[in-house]
Parts: C-alpha cells; sequence; structure tokens
C-alpha cells in the first residue's frame, strides 16, 4: 500500500502522551510484542506507566500475549525526536486540547519518517482542524480507542480533509493487524459514534438523577442488568430487530415508531447545576461501597474478560482468538 510500512516489519512503536490513554496504548502494544517508545515530560511518567502497565499486564496475559511479549521493552523520553526516531507507527494520547494536539502534531509529523502514520486518541476532534499546524499533514489519521484501550477492541478510524485516504486505509490495517475490532468512518462526526451514542444516554441519565426520577445505581443497574447484556453480542438496532419477532425491525418501526414522539427522552444537557454534580458524585460514592479505585479496576477488567471470551467463542466457533 504506497511506501507504507508493511505491518510485519513494525517492531517498534511510539506513544506520545503516557496518562491513561497512552498509557494504556503502551501496554496493549507490548502485549502484542512490539517495542514502545513513549514521550512524556511529566517528571513523574515512568512511575505512573509502570504502575498502569503492572495493573494491566495480568488482563492482557488472560487474554492471550503474543511471542516475546515483554512488560519491561519500554523506554521513557522526555525528547520527542529520540522517542520517534525509527518507529513505525505513532499513537498520540495527549489531553484534549485542540492548541495542544494541533502544536504537537505538527511536531510529531516533522519528526518521524516520511512514511510512517500517526493517529491521535482524541474523543472528539476532527484531524481536520487539529491538522491544522502540520507542514505535512497527509500521514495523520483519528485512531479513536476506548477505556482502557488495553482492553476494550474497538477502534474508530477516520482521516482528515488533508488525510491521505492510503493513510487512512492502512491504519484502519495496522490496527487490525494487532488485534483491534475497526470501524473506519466514512467521514468526520464530532464524537465519532461510539461516543456520540453514549453520550446520549449520559445526557438522558443526568436529567434523571436531576429530577429525582431515579438514583445514580439504579441508572447503572438498569442497564448492566437490562440491556447491557444483550449489547456484547447485539448492538441496539439488532436488538431492536429481534424484538419486532418474525416481522423484525420493519414490524419493530411499525409498531413503536409512534412512542419515538413521546416525551421519554430530553436530548439536550441539563444545566450542571452545583447540587446535580454533588448528587451524582455522591451517588458514585453510595454505589462503590467502600472497594477502592484499584477494586473497581480489577472488578472491571475482570468482567470485560469474561464477556470477551464469551462472545469471541461465539464468533469463533473454535473458540480461538483471531488475533
Amino acid at each position: 500500500m504506497s511506501n507504507y510500512p508493511e505491518f510485519e516489519d513494525i517492531s517498534t512503536v511510539a506513544c506520545i502522551g503516557a496518562g491513561t490513554i497512552g498509557g494504556g496504548w503502551a501496554a496493549y502494544f507490548l502485549s502484542r510484542g512490539l517495542a514502545v517508545r513513549v514521550w512524556d515530560p511529566a517528571p513523574d511518567a515512568e512511575v505512573k506507566l509502570r504502575r498502569l502497565i503492572d495493573a494491566a499486564w495480568p488482563a492482557l496475559t488472560t487474554l492471550g500475549l503474543a511471542k516475546n511479549a515483554s512488560k519491561d521493552n519500554f523506554t521513557v523520553h522526555t525528547d520527542l525526536d529520540e522517542a520517534v526516531a525509527g518507529v513505525g507507527f505513532v499513537q498520540e494520547s495527549a489531553p484534549e486540547d485542540l492548541t495542544l494536539k494541533q502544536e504537537l502534531l505538527a511536531r510529531v509529523a516533522a519528526a518521524v519518517a516520511s512514511n510512517v502514520v500517526v493517529g491521535s486518541s482524541t474523543s472528539g476532534y476532527g484531524m481536520t482542524e487539529m491538522a491544522q499546524a502540520a507542514a505535512d499533514p497527509s500521514r495523520l489519521v483519528v485512531g479513536h480507542p476506548f477505556n482502557p484501550p488495553y482492553l476494550i477492541p474497538l477502534v474508530e478510524v477516520v482521516g482528515g480533509e488533508q488525510t491521505d485516504p492510503q493513510a487512512t486505509s492502512w491504519a484502519s490495517g495496522w490496527y487490525e493487524y494487532i488485534g483491534k475490532s475497526v470501524i473506519t468512518m466514512d467521514r468526520e462526526v464530532p464524537g465519532f459514534i461510539a461516543n456520540r451514542l453514549q453520550e446520549a444516554l449520559w445526557r438522558e441519565a443526568l436529567h434523571m438523577v436531576d429530577n429525582g426520577e431515579a438514583t445514580v445505581e439504579q441508572i447503572d443497574t438498569a442497564i448492566t442488568d437490562g440491556p447491557g447484556l444483550r449489547w456484547p453480542l447485539q448492538g441496539p438496532m439488532l436488538t431492536f430487530h429481534l424484538a419486532g419477532g418474525e416481522g423484525g425491525m420493519a414490524h419493530m418501526l411499525d409498531h413503536f415508531g409512534p412512542s419515538l414522539k413521546s416525551p421519554w427522552t430530553r436530548l439536550d444537557a441539563p444545566e450542571l447545576t452545583t447540587k446535580l454534580r454533588q448528587d451524582v458524585i455522591d451517588g458514585c460514592d453510595i454505589e462503590a461501597n467502600g472497594r477502592s479505585f484499584t477494586d473497581l479496576i480489577a472488578q472491571r477488567d475482570a468482567a470485560i474478560i469474561a464477556v470477551r471470551q464469551v462472545v469471541d467463542g461465539i464468533r469463533t466457533p473454535t473458540g480461538a482468538r483471531q488475533e
């Protein structure tokens, strides 16, 4: 594909930013048998990164490590040029600040080899706006993961107006090659696809708390013990298709379509008042019930692994993982 690297020839990648997302990417790349160079200017970046990788490694081990994978095969750098020298791919995961991302992506694009693609972990910005400062934006693409990126397989890929379409295709192929589930979007959409969907649910949940219609715990239970049990294998569209019986989605739309006009949901976000903010915080504390952040992360990861193993077994009858 043009002059972009062959996937199997890539042995080293760079992660720009070592926070929750960038560190999660680093852990995932390490689990795929890659060497990782991490750039982060924070003085405690290496200590925090080591802690994150150590916490993620048991889950990655359970899911299956690539040959020669090592959680120690990384280096941390404060010199950007040094961090990206000779790498085959770059994943940028800087804080969600447009000016910062514009400046950083411009620097990265200028520092890497001319055939290296740079993916951005942005959760809402489009590459067209993020690439404004780059002298050569042709290899800049969005590679939007979900937290934690070492565990959630989805990556949404989309280029900007000046992105080489072959760079976008290459990025999608690269993410698939390392075991990700990829959606290659046809065009830039603010917030991408999955974020748009989960934000709509989040807004409605905030309205229900704000109006005293449901508690934080009731909302979470409504999803985890309700529709959330169906969504790992069949998303909301196929779920409603089945709800239509033998008539499928056609019957569903004809029968329940009029209820779309019912005042069930409020698409606009509620005002984040001091009271609403505190109610949500208090509700989460109540639901956590004394469990530490570390405990909650461990329980979440164990649940995701269990669901993924079951779903992967259904999608792949032999039970073999396709990575």
